[in-house]
């Protein structure tokens, strides 16, 4: 009954109205404001202001959802361990990824749901670097890929995977005409084999939205070059983003990583950036606790063997 009273209590904390809590939890409204009642009797707290409407959890509540993730994320962890015991690693894997390399997660999960059939898995992809650490911290999620160009909060542990590029996605036409008599050289075939940042700015650009962790990067190197280019268009979508050059209106910087799912499709190029040539690192972050989820410790094992840099290195920049 506990277990059951307390996931009800973080239910409510996350969807902070009791219909959409007792709808997540699959019971009747009266059925889970009840059981926390009865789970503020058996602490001898207030865990919630009450009005006409849901007003927040009371300060003891909001320590109490604390421990109540804690104490549900280790029965998962235990029910997880004693089932890899038994009949081998089930139950669901939840993985976020930042949108710029969730193209990369497959690189992961593929192999792991090999290793694992069992297992389910469960991938958030289009997370805010700061929303992956909270859902970690909150056990919502059992491992997140994310940038690790910061020092990350103590609590964490970072397996690196591979070093982000960037590349100028546009269209042949579009390519000729922009780079037409700029300074960088050009291969065998008469094409450009890269792009500057600065040509990059005068062309019409569609970039991933400002609020995003992906977006800063890219404005970072834009701003050390001297530039500030204003995009055309904005999204949260890297897919978003090729369909617009697709157009043949729009250029944009993506990171070399999507092509490995989408490809150069025909008639686009995908140029290397230059002048500066930047790389930033993206890895494998897990919550640093004992004893480690046997979800988490398996994916980080197997993040451990696979080289996911050596496979988006073999991709190619051109078609």
């Amino acid at each position: 009954m506990l277990f059951r009273q307390l996931e009800y209590l973080v239910a409510l904390s996350r969807e902070r109205h009791f219909a959409r809590a007792a709808d997540l939890c699959r019971v009747s409204q009266p059925a889970l404001s009840e059981a926390i009642r009865k789970l503020e009797v058996e602490l001898d707290v207030p865990l919630v202001r009450r009005g006409r409407t849901y007003e927040g959890l009371t300060p003891e509540g909001e320590r109490i959802v604390v421990w109540a993730q804690r104490i549900l994320a280790d029965r998962d962890a235990l029910k997880d361990e004693v089932d890899a015991l038994r009949t081998g690693l089930g139950g669901r894997l939840r993985v976020g990824s930042v949108p710029t390399a969730s193209g990369a997660v497959s690189l992961l999960t593929g192999p792991f749901c090999v290793a694992h059939p069992l297992v389910t898995v469960e991938i958030s992809s289009d997370l805010q670097a700061g929303d992956i650490l909270r859902r970690l911290r909150d056990f919502d999620l059992d491992a997140g890929l994310t940038y690790l160009h910061e020092e990350l909060p103590d609590g964490f542990r970072t397996v690196p995977l591979y070093d982000e590029r960037y590349v100028l996605l546009t269209t042949v036409t579009a390519t000729a005409g922009a780079t037409a008599g700029a300074g960088a050289g050009v291969d065998g075939s008469g094409q450009r084999p890269t792009a500057t940042w600065e040509e990059a700015a005068h062309l019409p650009l569609c970039l991933l939205s400002r609020a995003m962790q992906g977006r800063r990067m890219v404005d970072g190197v834009f701003e050390e070059a001297g530039l500030r280019p204003e995009p055309r268009v904005e999204t949260d979508s890297v897919g978003t983003l090729f369909a617009h050059v697709r157009t043949g209106r729009w250029a944009s910087v993506v990171p070399h990583a999507w092509l490995h799912v989408f490809g150069v499709p025909p008639g686009m190029r995908a140029l290397p950036l230059v002048e500066p040539a930047r790389t930033v690192p993206v890895g494998l972050v897990t919550v640093a606790r004992e004893p480690e989820s046997v979800m988490a410790r398996a994916l980080t094992d197997l993040a451990q063997e696979v080289d996911v840099a050596g496979a988006l290195e073999r991709l190619p920049d051109t078609p």
